[in-house]
């Protein structure tokens, strides 16, 4: 069996489950392998082991754990500076004004095809 072209990644961080699991599907659709994180610190973990595979992280600001969405940001851009990330929350508040340089922010609820054409960015 010969192998194909692999597939981009995209990270997904979200803690409602209901809306994780549809983000999978949105991305899935639109070719890409997706991975699945309910935390900030899940998602740091699996940078740490998959982060030059991974094209896209779609994150909400806030989530539970120590670290927040724009915390994660930081982080990644540090360690990934040419990572697309983009950030989505239904109350950014005062942690808008704290994205790293190079971070998209699109807000909640967002329409489905905004997320298509920002991932079908990051792939190009």
């Amino acid at each position: 069996m010969g192998q194909g072209r692999q597939r981009p990644i995209a990270l997904i961080v979200e803690d409602d489950q209901d809306l994780l699991h549809f983000t999978e599907i949105l991305l899935g659709a639109s070719e890409f392998d997706t991975i699945g994180c309910e935390s900030a610190e899940a998602a740091l973990a699996v940078m740490l082991l998959r982060g030059c595979e991974v094209t896209l992280v779609f994150a909400d600001i806030r989530l539970s754990g120590l670290m927040d969405g724009v915390d994660l940001a930081r982080e990644l851009k540090i360690r990934w500076p040419r990572l697309n990330i983009i950030l989505t929350s239904g109350n950014g508040g005062e942690r808008l004004a704290h994205l790293p340089p190079g971070v998209e922010y699109m807000a909640k609820p967002w329409r489905p095809l905004d997320v298509i054409i920002a991932a079908e960015r990051a792939r190009a």
